[in-house]
């Protein structure tokens, strides 16, 4: 078995030798070093990674049951109290709910009537006026009707005359009346409807821009499919809410203040007060049975977005459920989550059935008493058959306002609690935030990064850095190495602020990275990260993210450095082929490369690569390497590499070796392998070698790289 080495610093010859170990551990034969001898330590034999480890402390990865940083899902950076999920509408008392409604009304009046949109603010009023019109036009209805009536009511073969001459001013009258309110209505909503539409486009941008400046934290501990339905929920509800303020309330209370004062006025205190009873009956039976329906719909938005979550978590993951056939499993879920949702469905279903029940029964019961009353006028005489036609249309024309009063609310509520969501988002606390003005970060030095003192835990009892301390040096290409769940990974995240530090602090020239601008900081940082996030557009879209002003030379320059321009060029569509969701139609390997592209577009002065070739093969890697420490020299740029294959890090200028979250032992390569400490054991596991028959062989690798085993009847490789 060949091992390939990358032997290639200048001036240095490196001797592998193989020495027998009492190894703890199963399958480790060959050890590698680059000197030809190792300082004794106290007489010992050399341990082991196995041995040490049987020693020491176990780091928090390898305790049973708990994950290893790179793949734990970080709780907030500092120890507090659990805070409430934005997404889940705890129960309230209705006091409590009246509040929460009023404080979004509250909110969404600052749309309704901005201060600096005189446009906005002479819509709201024309829709007003035009409404207003509408609901006095509406009100005369049933007088030209009464009119009519008693107009025709006569012996039209004894007095002579036609409808024309009789009733037919009238008639034009009841026709235009009815006309016109009817289009100053439409009119209205043509007006209006830009207000609405703005309002909705402002909330949704002003949602979706908190949302991207929360932490890291947030995100990864919320689940994707909820969080977009809810928006959508409420974005949804906005425009009634808004229509509703405007249109449905006030107006509507207008309209049946109007009917009511007619009833009054023509036909005395009993249709007074059986008008006053219905609207007491009806609008109290309304908001108390509105109230006690809340918590089936609360409790149905939250089955919705436990379906949407299962839906989008599965089709995500939908490799993973290939992989281990459970597809039964998957669609198990999303049924038991749309079971929930059909529970909770068909009780918010009855309960509008029981609603609307009562509320006809009330209406009924003042139609029929109104009736009997206009009736027994008539009787009596002191009514006229029109009189009783216009009590009966000014007791449906009571019921239409009534009737969408009652709607109106109902739906109201349910907007409000789809927008509860929305707007318990935006007051979700920004954890990462910035000193008032702010200044830029300026690389004076170069760009040199200081850890002081540095002490983070994503957990307040497993804290992953400890009193870290750390320079690295401007200009110079850096590696962070160590066991996983030590904290290499995190060094980044601290770094570009997705969280901060408990304890001291970290610099950049000279700069606390907390009081200069988040923008500055993080335009002046490049990362290629392991795992590749890809949007769902084209190649040339994805590497293009990383800089949006780029032309597309720039992108095919970028692309021709990263080594993929061939790839991309032999597809079909060339660089406009689709990468899939999360960039699932490319292989990993070609992820990393556009990653590369994308951060070479960037260009950027301090530049980070998180295992940036672990998905390479070998030529590729030595290749993209090659290109790499091009760029890397010709423009005198700092470089952190964050690596488990040593192979990718053996040239840096300095090695930092990570241990139980502070550091274990740094210089370059070869003073490391002399030390004998943990990196050369990490050294020595990865370059094992072994032969045919599970012997350790002896091998030498010269500066070239080139490996070549050590036999008793030939001499060694130089």
């Amino acid at each position: 078995m060949i091992v390939r080495s990358l032997y290639k610093a200048a001036g240095l010859s490196a001797k592998a030798s193989i020495r027998s170990q009492p190894w703890t551990r199963p399958g480790l034969g060959l050890r590698v070093f680059a000197s030809d001898s190792r300082p004794p330590t106290d007489g010992s034999k050399p341990r082991s990674i196995a041995s040490q480890l049987q020693r020491q402390p176990r780091a928090a990865d390898d305790i049973s049951g708990t994950k290893p940083e790179s793949v734990t899902k970080p709780a907030p950076a500092t120890p507090t109290a659990k805070s409430a999920d934005p997404l889940a509408l705890d129960e309230k008392t209705n006091k409590e709910q009246r509040k929460a409604d009023w404080a979004i009304m509250k909110e969404m009046a600052r749309y309704l009537w901005p201060k600096d949109s005189f446009g906005t603010r002479a819509r709201v009023a024309i829709a007003v006026a035009l409404l207003v019109g509408s609901k006095v036009l509406n009100v005369q209805v049933p007088f030209y009707f009464k009119s009519i009536v008693d107009s025709m009511n006569i012996d039209f073969a004894a007095v002579g005359g036609t409808a024309t001459t009789v009733a037919g001013s009238m008639i034009l009258a009841y026709g235009v009346t009815r006309i016109g309110a009817t289009v100053f209505q439409e009119v209205r909503n043509a007006v209006f409807a830009s207000v609405a539409q703005k309002a909705i486009r402002r909330v949704a941008c002003n949602v979706f821009d908190h949302l991207l400046r929360l932490d890291l934290n947030f995100h990864l501990t919320k689940q994707t499919g909820g969080l977009t339905r809810a928006i959508d929920r409420g974005t949804k509800g906005i425009s009634f809410l808004l229509t509703s303020m405007v249109f449905h309330i006030l107006p509507t209370a207008l309209e049946i203040s109007m009917v009511c004062g007619i009833l009054t006025y023509q036909y005395g205190a009993k249709f007074a007060a059986i008008t006053a009873l219905t609207m007491v009956g009806y609008t109290a039976f309304t908001i108390w049975t509105t109230a006690w329906r809340t918590k089936f719909r609360r409790a149905a938005n939250a089955a919705d977005n436990k379906g949407s979550t299962v839906a989008v978590d599965s089709l995500i993951n939908y490799e993973a459920v290939k992989y281990f056939n459970n597809e039964k499993y998957e669609v198990g879920r999303y049924d038991q989550a749309l079971k929930e949702y059909e529970k909770s469905s068909i009780k918010v279903a009855t309960s509008l059935a029981f609603l609307n029940t009562g509320q006809n029964l009330i209406f009924s019961s003042a139609l029929t008493a109104m009736m009997y009353l206009a009736a027994d006028g008539v009787a009596s005489g002191s009514l006229t058959v029109g009189d009783l036609v216009m009590v009966n249309q000014l007791v449906f024309q009571l019921s239409v306002p009534l009737n969408f009063l009652g709607s109106v609310y109902r739906e109201l509520r349910q907007s409000l609690l789809d927008m509860e969501t929305l707007f318990n988002l935006q007051r979700v606390n920004v954890a990462i935030k910035e000193p008032p003005n702010a200044k830029a970060l300026q690389l004076t030095k170069g760009g040199e990064i200081t850890f002081e003192n540095v002490t983070f835990g994503y957990h307040a009892d497993r804290p992953i850095l400890k009193n870290l301390s750390l320079t690295i040096p401007a200009g110079k290409k850096i590696a962070i190495v160590g066991p996983s769940g030590c904290g290499k990974s995190t060094i980044l995240r601290l770094l570009f602020r997705f969280y901060d530090v408990q304890e001291g602090r970290i610099l950049i020239d000279g700069q606390d990275i907390r009081e200069v601008s988040l923008e500055s900081l993080r335009k002046a940082i490049g990362v290629v990260p392991q795992d590749t996030p890809l949007f769902n557009d084209t190649i040339e879209h994805n590497i293009r993210y990383g800089d949006m002003t780029a032309s597309h030379e720039k992108v095919v320059a970028a692309a021709q450095r990263a080594k993929i321009h061939e790839i991309i060029s032999a597809l079909p569509d060339g660089y406009r082929t689709k990468v899939g969701e999360r960039g699932m139609m490319i292989s990993g390997g070609e992820k990393q490369r556009l990653a590369v592209s994308r951060l070479i577009l960037k260009d950027p002065p301090l530049l980070f690569f998180d295992e940036a070739t672990s998905a390479l093969d070998t030529h590729t890697e030595q290749a993209l390497m090659q290109n790499i420490n091009s760029i890397l020299k010709e423009n005198g740029r700092t470089s952190v590499f964050v690596a488990h294959r040593l192979r990718t890090i053996y040239d840096s200028d300095k090695i930092i070796v990570l241990k139980d979250g502070s550091v274990a032992e740094s210089g370059t390569h070869r003073d490391l392998i002399d030390t004998g400490g943990v990196y050369s054991e990490l050294w020595s596991a990865q370059e094992t070698l072994f032969g045919e028959d599970g012997e350790e062989r002896e091998i030498d690798i010269d500066i070239a790289g080139n490996i070549a085993e050590k036999r008793p009847d030939r001499p060694t490789a130089r």
